[in-house]
């Protein structure tokens, strides 16, 4: 989960077209009806956005964060849908993306200054006609569709999982609920992008301990880990995993109905390596139970299907970034099965500080031709 729960919407899949780094200047230019791409100055208190209307279709942002504190951008739909988001913007740092906001009407941008709250917010209005959101393209249609079962097979068995989650916990079965807990939670880490974007469903099932700072009581599957791990089982842990059932039940269905677009795939494929460099291998994720690197792998696993799912039309686009990712991707596997521990891994707690920059410097040289991987889907 991202740093703070998300009241809203869409990264990835849904409505939306997540983050993308990397663009170039070319397709910035082709975006937002040939007026190059929208910048953002993003400050402590301010976020000043150049423009406040684009025609329907790929419209670019850079964002610019000047002031102390890492800051987030988000481009949300009506009933706070994320349609686009850049995350982890450092001091000092510009990242750019593109989003896909095929419907004209009222949108709102944001920055989080801290990453925290519900943003800095201003109006957005997309303008002209509805913009097809499936391309012309065959290949990168038929990615679509297989990306789209990807997801609805992951669904179907997060659910399948998190029910026999919930009837451990509830019959007490503590040394069960522990072993199931990793696996179970994966298949929500492989589509995450998609599973973070239905409003308070993601704070209330992926939320950590501090969603109550946003006002919101601390449930899902991270109060049950520290029930498990750190405090026992409580009087109302069974009511938890019951609620905690009812929201998985309810983001499934939204999951498997989502309609994707080609540029969501690519987007959404950087956005999970997003996910393991500011959550996983931090260790900040799973702080009770230390299983980040099941976390690690599921969301890894989740970045190479929708990018193999684009492969066919990769390959005809741009073969030497294929290339590239396969390379670093193979090898970014390799170190994560150094950790590898019967049908898991070890525990966080396990690695040295050798292994983490090891990981931190495989991850990263994955992610660098990953975020091009949106830019060569918007040019097709």
């Amino acid at each position: 989960m991202t740093p703070r729960p998300l009241a809203l919407a869409a990264a990835l899949a849904l409505p939306a077209t997540l983050l993308l780094t990397g663009c170039t200047a070319k397709e910035a230019a082709s975006t937002a009806g040939g007026k190059g791409p929208i910048t953002v100055s993003a400050t402590d208190s301010e976020c000043t956005v150049s423009r406040a209307e684009a025609p329907a279709g790929k419209v670019s942002f850079t964002v610019s964060n000047t002031g102390s504190k890492v800051n987030e951008f988000y481009v949300y739909a009506e009933g706070d849908r994320i349609m686009g988001e850049v995350e982890n913007i450092s001091p000092g740092l510009t990242r750019s993306f593109i989003v896909e906001l095929a419907e004209p009407g009222a949108y709102q941008t944001a920055c989080k200054p801290g990453m925290v709250g519900d943003g800095i917010r201003a109006p957005f209005t997309v303008t002209g006609q509805s913009a097809a959101a499936k391309s012309d393209d065959q290949r990168l249609a038929a990615a679509t569709a297989e990306y789209q079962r990807y997801v609805a097979s992951q669904s179907d068995a997060f659910l399948a999982e998190t029910t026999k989650f919930v009837a451990l916990v509830k019959a007490g079965k503590v040394d069960e609920a522990k072993a199931l807990y990793p696996t179970a939670r994966s298949y929500w880490e492989r589509i995450e992008p998609v599973a973070e974007s239905f409003g308070d469903l993601d704070p209330m099932i992926d939320g950590r301990a501090e969603v109550v700072d946003e006002g919101m009581e601390f449930t899902g599957y991270h109060r049950l880990e520290q029930d498990l791990w750190e405090k026992g089982l409580q009087p109302d842990s069974g009511k938890i995993a019951d609620k905690l059932l009812v929201d998985v039940t309810e983001l499934v269905a939204k999951a498997k109905a989502v309609e994707l677009n080609p540029l969501q795939l690519a987007n959404g494929s950087k956005a999970l390596l997003d996910e393991m460099a500011t959550g996983k291998i931090t260790g900040e994720e799973e702080r009770y139970s230390h299983t980040d690197l099941w976390d690690f792998e599921a969301n890894f696993e989740g970045s190479k299907a929708a990018i193999q799912a684009l492969r066919p039309f990769l390959k005809e686009a741009d073969p030497d970034l294929v290339e590239a990712i396969d390379t670093r991707g193979t090898a970014l596997a390799a170190l994560i099965e150094k950790h590898r521990e019967g049908d898991g891994f070890v525990l966080y707690t396990d690695l040295t500080p050798a292994d983490v920059k090891a990981l931190t410097e495989a991850l990263d040289a994955f992610a660098q031709p990953v975020s091009t991987v949106a830019g060569v889907v918007a040019e097709g």
